[in-house]
């Protein structure tokens, strides 16, 4: 797929021209992904965004990856999709690979967590980290001993041990996600696992009134199995199963609210912002990221999580989120969430690494003493 021809709009400030970039994307998934993958999501739209400015990109990724960049792969396909392929093999792989072509590029672009900060003395160009989430205390030494140049998603996902170049919310592609006619049913769009508290989805759609259905790949088995697939009847809950990148925007923008009861500090929310740019506005749990994503009034309803009836205020915030002119939802998010906003904010974290990077006292370069 060839990138589109440049426009003067289009191109990149002069001191940008000729930057060669490393793109360093998760290979759990295919880059994009065809159904999961928010960090493959992700790095394909910055990728795809920079292409279009005109900026010589390099995707590693998985071979049958798709983009408008270089691509250079070392896995066949996602880990995640084969059980013959050990992940933690293929990604060091994948990194060794980026690691000895470092040298040239300007920079390399790391969204595959903490992997490539373990060999920081090792890259030969400036490293910037993407940190799309934390999965534990455990990993953050590798984080603290990094000179990476570091990301936040939101503010509410910053580590208060680390330094930050700038705090970036996710782009979406609002091309590819039109305004929706919404309609009567509730959808939570997630991983089926305990943190994305689908149990709690499935008794608020209930309180409400209205039909769920749960679109998601199922990632803790016995979550499933034991707490979520007895409340599934094919009538008042449907599992829709995964659903594909091409049939999001239609799934998302038929539905009338989006359900995102949250048991954990959401770094972000990726079919949050999509869902908002389908008009459809939503009811969230006020965790993590959820203040900073969601306007409340405007593109859904926030419900304190710790408080008893905590189920009986989300159903009844259905009525009111539905009621939010879904016109005024998408605009909001087209505000907010474009592709060339984030693209900007990345460009300007890139000028500042590479004015710097002779600078000792430079918090890049700080963080290697």
């Amino acid at each position: 797929m060839c990138a589109r021809p440049l426009t003067a709009s289009d191109s990149a400030a002069p001191d940008l021209q000729g930057l060669r970039i490393g793109m360093l994307a998760p290979i759990a998934w295919r880059t994009p992904p065809v159904a999961y993958g928010p960090w493959e999501q992700v790095a394909s739209m910055l990728t795809e965004g920079l292409v279009r400015r005109g900026i010589d990109v390099t995707l590693f990724a998985t071979a049958d990856s798709v983009t408008s960049a270089r691509l250079e792969s070392v896995a066949p396909h996602g880990y995640a999709e084969d059980p013959r392929m050990e992940g933690r093999v293929w990604e060091a792989l994948h990194v060794a690979r980026a690691l000895g072509r470092s040298a040239e590029y300007d920079l390399i672009h790391n969204h595959l967590d903490w992997l490539p900060l373990a060999f920081d003395a090792e890259w030969r160009s400036p490293l910037v980290t993407t940190i799309h989430g934390f999965s534990g205390a455990g990993i953050l030494p590798a984080y603290e001993r990094s000179r990476s140049t570091f990301v936040s998603i939101s503010d509410a996902d910053r580590a208060p041990t680390l330094e930050y170049a700038a705090t970036i919310p996710h782009g979406i592609d609002l091309d590819a996600f039109p305004l929706g006619p919404g309609g009567d049913d509730l959808i939570v769009f997630s991983r089926i696992h305990p943190d994305k508290g689908i149990v709690d989805a499935i008794d608020i759609a209930a309180r409400a009134g209205r039909r769920l259905l749960i679109a998601g790949i199922v990632q803790d088995e016995a979550y499933f199995r034991e707490c979520v697939q007895p409340r599934i009847d094919g009538e008042r809950v449907v599992h829709l199963g995964a659903v594909t990148a091409d049939d999001r925007p239609s799934v998302l923008g038929a539905a009338a609210a989006l359900l995102h009861p949250v048991h954990f500090d959401e770094p972000f929310g990726l079919s949050v912002a999509e869902a908002m740019a389908c008009g459809t506005p939503v009811v969230a749990y006020r965790r993590g990221a959820m203040a900073e994503v969601v306007d409340p009034g405007v593109t859904g309803i926030l419900v304190d999580p710790q408080s008893d009836d905590r189920l009986e205020r989300a159903a009844a915030a259905v009525d009111d989120a539905v009621a939010l002119d879904r016109g005024s939802v998408r605009a909001r998010a087209r505000a907010r969430f474009g592709i060339d906003r984030m693209v900007d904010a990345y460009l300007d974290v890139y000028r500042d690494v590479i004015a710097h990077r002779g600078n000792p006292r430079h918090p890049m370069r700080a963080r290697a003493s």
